[in-house]
């Protein structure tokens, strides 16, 4: 390397070479003035060979921008700047090799003679690249020439740096544009006429209107001639025309496509000047839609309740056998005190609804009566879940979390499944039943409640005691007055009241007609010996109310699943015919677990209870 030795007066040929690169670039850009300065370099300076680089962002690699050698373009060149003369340049320094560069450098085989002067970034300081001329010969001292290298070098940085902040530029559109069209919310700019000026996807999904008519499109032009839709918009755009905002506002609109209802929720904003609005909405349909149903099922569920009352004054609760007639008067005595009431029974013999009457006729019936499903819930959940926990007491407590027990404060706490516990919770369970009180997962605070316990589970608990699966002690407190649900083979006098409310129940859900259930459907009813008990029964009615074609419904033999000729009394462990319902109903759907048509939906189960179970009694496709 060497030192720019003093310039003194440029002579005419130093003139002529410095004239014929300025007028070989001058009216160039971007990767054609790369092209063009080295060409001209090469040529005005009788050198083999220039190009001019830039570093990659690990600044060990170098990719030439443009590559001139014996008279051609060399394209796509790349090479690491370790073991070549290049790498001095990287310090920011002027470079000049006169000869030797291939002994110096066995890399360059073919290269005698360089010169290398770095691209600095003007306004950084950063070192971009480097411009090189390079020769098979040798390359005496000129000072000239590392001059009109070094004016050229500054060019060639900042038409670097010009590129590279245009690239940066069109990227950050690019993001700001992507953030636009894909954004999960529906964005519009448009005008106070409502025609749209541009429309983000989401917006044009949500109206079903094609991106072809954007713009220009009339928003307004989807608002119904209804009244009330027509003065929410009028109201909202004349907000906006005085210059303020409108946030918040549900719109009834009709789709562009195929003219369906959506309704929206709506805020817009004008821009600077007051001739354009910037607007978000959001697609609120399904929430409107379930708002009327649910109003429409509650006015139903009004009058079912009303005349169920009249019989029992047990809300959903359906029968007059005297098994069920005892249960209710066991109900109506311990409803009105405040003792801990287990609840045992088959499955899908109305646990939950016993617990709610015990619930709606106590003393705490104003508060709230809050369920847990302890078999739904993972064990390493369940005593946050029953607790609470504090903000960052295990990985993921991002927030504070207020546990089942607080929210059941004042009223009643209803522990479904209570026999799938796990033996560290029922300890903790145990100190809240004995002292009213507990601590939230990661607290140290003791916090005193007041909850009615009322447990359910159709496991037989002396048996899980005897087995050590479960606490005697918690046993007790929990079984103060225990409870028996019948199964429904024990009430079949019940079977046709069920059957016609349940009929009753899904003809208004599905919007039919049912008169009554004819009788030979009504003899099968009785027949069958229902392993599944009520949940079983609702199930086989919702599928006969589906399929009915008139107004008096069947039951489809093949709606009833082929049990075995032996009594009902034959199974030896109620498992085993838990298990037969499970397989019996799977099979039905295919072992489809999920969805509305899965196994878990017509057993009125989770479908992560259902895993659970079918994990625990062995069932596999």
């Amino acid at each position: 390397m060497t030192e720019i030795p003093p310039l003194t007066t440029p002579d005419l040929e130093e003139l002529e070479v410095l004239r014929a690169i300025v007028e070989g670039t001058a009216h160039q850009a971007g990767g054609e003035f790369f092209r063009s300065l080295v060409r001209n370099l090469s040529r005005a300076t009788g050198v083999a060979g220039a190009f001019v680089a830039e570093f990659l962002p690990d600044r060990r690699r170098v990719r030439a921008l443009a590559f001139w050698q014996d008279g051609a373009w060399l394209d796509d060149v790349e090479w690491d700047l370790p073991g070549t003369p290049c790498e001095d340049v990287l310090s920011g320094r002027l470079c000049h090799y006169p000869s030797g560069v291939s002994e110096r450098f066995p890399a360059e085989p073919d290269v005698e003679s360089y010169l290398g002067v770095p691209l600095r970034d003007q306004a950084s300081g950063d070192i971009l690249g480097h411009l090189a001329v390079f020769d098979s010969r040798t390359m005496p001292e000129q000072p000239r020439l590392l001059y009109t290298l070094q004016i050229f070098a500054a060019r060639a940085a900042a038409e670097l740096s010009r590129l590279r902040a245009a690239e940066q530029l069109v990227q950050s559109e690019q993001r700001f544009r992507d953030l636009f069209d894909e954004a999960p919310i529906a964005y519009v700019h448009e005008d106070l006429q409502s025609r749209f000026l541009r429309a983000n996807r989401t917006a044009l999904r949500i109206l079903g209107v094609p991106a072809a008519l954007v713009p220009g499109f009339v928003g307004r032009s989807l608002v119904p001639a209804l009244p009330e839709a027509q003065r929410r918009v009028e109201q909202a755009f004349s907000e906006i025309g005085r210059g303020g905002d409108s946030a918040g506002v549900v719109l009834e609109l009709r789709r562009y496509d195929d003219g369906r209802p959506i309704w929206i929720q709506w805020w817009s904003r004008p821009d600077a000047g007051g001739l354009f609005t910037r607007t978000m909405f959001i697609d609120i349909t399904e929430q409107v839609l379930m708002e009327r149903r649910q109003a429409k099922l509650q006015a139903q569920n009004r009058y079912l309740q009303d005349e169920i009352k009249a019989d029992h004054d047990f809300d959903l609760i359906v029968g007059d056998s005297p098994p069920l007639r005892a249960l209710l008067q066991q109900v109506r005595k311990v409803a009105a005190t405040d003792a801990s009431v287990l609840i045992q029974g088959e499955s899908g013999t109305g646990k939950e609804l016993i617990a709610r009457a015990i619930h709606s006729a106590s003393p705490r019936r104003e508060q709230p009566l809050i369920k847990v499903n302890c078999a739904a819930l993972p064990a390493g959940l369940i005593e946050s879940e029953l607790f609470g926990h504090e903000k960052g007491a295990f990985t993921g407590a991002l927030h504070k979390r207020v546990g089942r027990f607080e929210l059941a404060d004042g009223g009643s706490l209803f522990l479904d499944e209570i026999g799938e516990i796990s033996a560290e919770t029922q300890v903790k369970l145990l100190r809240v039943l004995q002292e009213r009180e507990f601590e939230r997962v990661g607290g140290q605070k003791p916090i005193k409640v007041d909850v009615r316990i009322i447990a359910a589970t159709n496991r037989d608990l002396r048996r899980e005691v005897a087995e050590k699966r479960f606490r005697e002690d918690l046993f007790y407190r929990l079984n103060v007055f225990p409870l028996q649900t019948p199964p429904l083979r024990e009430r079949a006098s019940d079977i046709p009241a069920l059957a016609t409310f349940m009929a009753g129940k899904f003809a208004a859900k599905l919007g039919r007609r049912i008169d009554g259930i004819q009788p030979p459907a009504l003899q099968r009813l009785l027949a069958y010996p229902w392993p599944g008990n009520i949940r079983e029964l609702e199930n086989v009615i919702e599928r006969a109310t589906i399929l009915a074609d008139g107004p008096w419904l069947d039951i489809a033999p093949e709606l009833l699943p082929q049990v075995s000729s032996e009594p009902f009394g034959a199974p030896a462990t109620l498992s085993e015919v838990t298990r037969e319902h499970i397989v019996a109903t799977l099979e039905q759907t295919g072992w489809v677990v999920e969805g509305p048509n899965g196994a878990a939906a017509k057993l009125d189960m989770k479908p992560s209870t259902l895993r659970y179970r079918m994990k625990k009694l062995g069932i596999a496709q």
